[in-house]
């Protein structure tokens, strides 16, 4: 996600603490928090898709992903 969309949703905080929103920017910021999170989601993801578990016997093995019950994926 780029500065700028960041500074936006930080500059719509500060306005809605100080005087409130208008529904336009209402709608606005929650677009923003919707693509941050997204971007931030994201992020995570490709980390622990590059995280590795080592056994005792130095096996390196890609960490599980769990599947959407909270199990784990064979």
């Amino acid at each position: 996600m780029k500065q700028e969309r960041i500074d936006r949703i930080n500059e719509l905080a500060r306005k809605a603490k100080a005087e409130g929103l208008t529904p336009e920017e209402t709608a606005e910021r929650d677009e923003l928090r919707r693509e941050y999170i997204a971007a931030v989601k994201a992020s995570l993801v490709g980390h622990l898709d590059n995280t590795y578990i080592v056994d005792e016997k130095g096996n390196k093995r890609p960490l599980p992903r769990k599947d959407q019950k909270g199990g784990l994926e064979s």
